[in-house]
């Protein structure tokens, strides 16, 4: 009973709050932001809100990072890359300002799958690479496979002849698929 009053008085305040800064008495923050935009509201519990995620993260998926390492996506781009940077179900490495230009992303899930639509709805030549998993295909650029529901996408990004990226792509498909 006592946290359903706190819950109450702490959504009444914040009501309160929110509804004093919109009669136009307080000028315009920096950036023309209302009052009090972007101040985040404690939560009653104690605890820190939670963050929002761009997109939903399935628990039973494997990390990107962990299907294709760092050693994976030098070897596959040819060159020294960057620590990977890790955003939802994605990974990307990156190659150093210094050059050469490269990069490797990594996609499981929905975003794997989405990829993969685009490649087709562009008309994008796609190839199969058999006995790889449930289903495998490779583009000049990409990977795309599937194993059960879940799907995972690598792209390659190298300013090079794309014929010199397919042993190279077929070799990290078939790695990935023996991790998923």
């Amino acid at each position: 009973m006592r946290t359903r009053r706190l819950i109450a008085l702490a959504l009444a305040a914040t009501l309160f709050t929110a509804s004093a800064g919109c009669g136009g008495d307080e000028p315009p923050a920096p950036g023309g932001a209302a009052p009090g935009a972007g101040t985040p509201v404690a939560d009653p519990t104690g605890e820190a809100p939670a963050e929002p995620s761009a997109e939903p993260v399935d628990d039973a998926a494997p990390e990107a990072c962990a299907l294709v390492s760092k050693a994976d996506a030098e070897r596959l781009a040819g060159t020294p890359l960057d620590e990977p940077v890790v955003a939802g179900q994605s990974c990307t490495y990156t190659g150093p300002v210094s050059g050469p230009t490269a990069q490797v992303e990594v996609f499981v899930g929905e975003g794997a799958k989405k990829y993969l639509d685009i490649e087709r709805q562009l008309g994008h030549e796609i190839r199969e690479l058999a006995g790889t998993a449930d289903e495998a295909l490779l583009t000049a650029e990409a990977f795309f496979l599937r194993r059960g529901e879940l799907w995972v996408a690598v792209r390659l990004v190298r300013l090079n002849d794309p014929q010199e990226n397919r042993a190279p792509l077929e070799r990290l498909a078939r790695t990935v698929a023996g991790r998923m």
